[in-house]
């Protein structure tokens, strides 16, 4: 521990005898030998806590190296994240423009059969009834277009006779 030879031990020890006396030498070297154990305790604890904290250290870092690893993959998953919902959005735009040139011969159709609203403001009413927020697609209709050409022979009121007028069978009563 002090690098001190046996003999330097001896001398110690004979001077020590001399000074002290052979009764108080005996209860002197007690408290030494207590005082020494002491100090080793000491220097034992000081040596623990210094690698103790040498340790928290170490996993304070690592700690914040994981703490950034998982914000960075956090970020990146959000990136990723927008990425797929900017491609859905851009996928849902496509596929209502596309439904909308794919319904329009059928606008047309219409228009001509029915007579309806000029083709512009139709367009125009479409166009903002796709593109609003509460718009759901429309439901088809249980009754199909009617041709105003056209006879129907088990309607009660044809369109070219009122309701209002008797039929012929009714007439006939």
């Amino acid at each position: 521990m002090f690098d001190i030879s046996f003999g330097e031990f001896a001398l110690i020890g004979v001077v020590a005898l001399v000074v002290l006396g052979p009764e108080r030498l005996p209860a002197v070297a007690r408290t030494v030998g207590a005082l020494l154990a002491r100090a080793q305790r000491f220097v034992a604890n000081v040596k623990a806590d210094m690698q103790q904290q040498a340790n928290l250290q170490g996993l304070d870092s690592i700690r914040q190296d994981l703490q950034e690893a998982a914000q960075s993959f956090r970020g990146q998953l959000e990136a990723e994240v927008q990425q797929v919902r900017d491609t859905i959005d851009q996928g849902a735009a496509d596929a209502r423009a596309l439904a909308d040139e794919a319904a329009e011969p059928f606008h047309e159709a219409e228009r001509t059969i029915h007579g309806g609203p000029a083709p512009d403001a139709e367009a125009e009413a479409h166009e903002a009834e796709a593109h609003s927020p509460e718009a759901a697609p429309a439901a088809p209709a249980d009754v199909p277009p009617r041709d105003e050409n056209q006879l129907d022979l088990f309607d009660d009121a044809s369109p070219s006779r009122p309701a209002s007028q008797p039929s012929a069978t009714q007439a006939r009563e």
